[in-house]
């Protein structure tokens, strides 16, 4: 494996990516579903009250950010199937690294998202490491970011993303 990062990789650094809008409006129905998958109580996310003291009105669980980007199997027009994270498997393939993890995940958070608002996002990939050798395998790190805004420019939050793309030896 060369230590030379290919020219096009260099030039998505930096680069906004796979700009998407949510398909449908943020609603209460999947923060209910959500928590009640969970098993989660809060007040805050189940009483409209509480909400209003807390936060000026209902909000979705911060945790929830990256659940209006995963997409449905199927929706009416598509072409094709979309993957989240599309710049995870860009690198992959690009790089000729089959196999992948995740090491590490951080989310900073931003202003709450609300019943009503739609999202868009953006992967931002940050950076790739020169080739590793780890127990897994030879290959490489890289970060990519997953941004997040509201219909009024507002950060809701950034996703980081942690991954190492790899050969396994024979």
């Amino acid at each position: 494996m060369s230590d030379e990062l290919p020219a096009e990789i260099q030039g998505w650094i930096g680069e906004e990516r796979y700009v998407e809008k949510t398909e449908f409006p943020i609603e209460m129905g999947y923060v209910y579903t959500t928590c009640s998958s969970v098993e989660m109580g809060n007040p805050l996310y189940w009483d409209e009250k509480v909400a209003q003291q807390l936060t000026g009105g209902p909000i979705a669980p911060p945790s929830m950010i990256s659940v209006w980007f995963r997409p449905h199997q199927w929706a009416p027009g598509r072409s094709k199937q979309i993957q989240p994270l599309q710049v995870h498997f860009d690198l992959k393939q690009a790089l000729g690294l089959p196999e992948a993890v995740m090491t590490d995940n951080t989310i900073t958070f931003g202003v709450p998202v609300r019943p009503g608002d739609s999202l868009e996002t953006a992967q931002i990939l940050r950076s790739v490491s020169p080739p590793k050798t780890t127990k897994l395998g030879t290959g490489r790190f890289w970060v990519i970011d997953v941004v997040y805004i509201n219909q009024r420019g507002e950060h809701v939050g950034t996703e980081s993303y942690t991954g190492f793309g790899y050969k396994r030896e024979a």
